[in-house]
């Protein structure tokens, strides 16, 4: 707290700080909150030889929200595993990871660290059928790399651990970056894999298709069942909505803080009156500093001084301090 009642710029940063993070987490709750509202009510719609019919009696020809579980069918030619035999799939991502271990100055300690150094993601065209293999209708997925929850399957992992030498370690060591190798992953959507689906449900042309919903409606595609998705869906939104009332206190707790050290001050002013120490404004002041003559300071304030000790008000030289005894 400044000498004239105000919050210092510490304060007021922690009280600007933690109230914009509270705001910036509350908006991430909301949009979470309001996507895992719009899952739960979506329109849950099975798969089966009347869908055409219920799409073409439907506003638009579309489902504006809707739900669908399905088994992966390629609709071309399926993409190959390039390390697992039989392996056949529809999407198929490649992944290079960089791992390090960088030297921390701070805590003197080698810690993990790791960047993608390389990704692909190979796509063919692949509808959703029914679990009946009587069903001949099925659903084409159109931009499934803009749906959320796209969590493909492991199909092959290896680390190549990188070569180490004399020279290669006496480098790492001054550079304080030591490489470890090199992790290669390869994860796939597979054909016959059960998948939840979630978009705007479109009868175009006498197919039915999936595509990503509008009105600012998010985009699933996951091999979760439906209450799996909704359930991680509302633990994500908790899990903000804790963060944000977290920051919230915090928030509540500077502000609370310099209210009371503002009022504290307040009150030992009034008590004190026109004898307050300038610094502390807590206690009377009880030293004359010479040569300036100021009298604005109690001891304890004037032995926090730092050398070479300097008057608070006209920042002269003391030489000497003299006690003042109030009667």
């Amino acid at each position: 707290m400044d000498p004239d009642g105000k919050a210092s710029v510490a304060q007021l940063l922690l009280l600007g700080t933690s109230s914009a993070l509270t705001a910036l987490l509350f908006s991430v709750y909301r949009r979470r909150s309001a996507a895992a509202a719009a899952l739960q009510e979506a329109t849950k719609v099975s798969i089966s030889q009347d869908l055409r019919g219920l799409l073409s009696e439907s506003p638009g020809k579309c489902v504006p929200y809707a739900v669908i579980e399905g088994v992966v069918r390629s609709a071309k030619e399926p993409l190959s595993s390039q390390f697992v035999d039989n392996c056949k799939g529809v999407m198929e991502r490649l992944t290079l990871r960089e791992k390090t271990m960088v030297w921390n100055r701070t805590t003197h300690l080698w810690n993990d660290c790791e960047k993608i150094i390389h990704q692909r993601t190979n796509t063919v065209p692949f509808d959703l059928a029914s679990h009946d293999d009587g069903v001949a209708t099925t659903v084409r997925v159109v931009r499934p790399l803009d749906a959320a929850e796209l969590d493909l399957e492991t199909t092959y992992e290896k680390f190549h651990p990188a070569v180490r030498s004399l020279t290669n370690a006496i480098g790492h060591f001054l550079s304080g970056e030591r490489p470890r190798g090199v992790q290669e992953t390869e994860e796939m959507l597979r054909v016959g894999d059960s998948v939840t689906a979630v978009g705007e449900l479109v009868l175009d042309r006498d197919a039915v298709q999936l595509r990503p919903p509008k009105q600012d409606l998010r985009y699933f595609l996951s091999r979760r069942s439906y209450d799996a998705l909704l359930a991680k869906q509302r633990r994500g939104a908790r899990a903000w909505g804790l963060l944000a009332l977290a920051c919230g206190l915090a928030a509540c707790g500077a502000l609370a803080y310099v209210l009371w050290r503002r009022g504290r001050d307040r009150r030992a002013l009034a008590r004190l009156g026109g004898d307050a120490c300038a610094v502390c404004l807590s206690r009377r002041r009880a030293c004359v500093f010479l040569h300036c003559g100021h009298v604005c300071s109690c001891e304890e304030c004037y032995r926090a001084l730092p050398q070479p000790k300097r008057c608070p008000i006209c920042r002269a030289a003391v030489d000497r301090v003299v006690a003042l005894y109030n009667s």
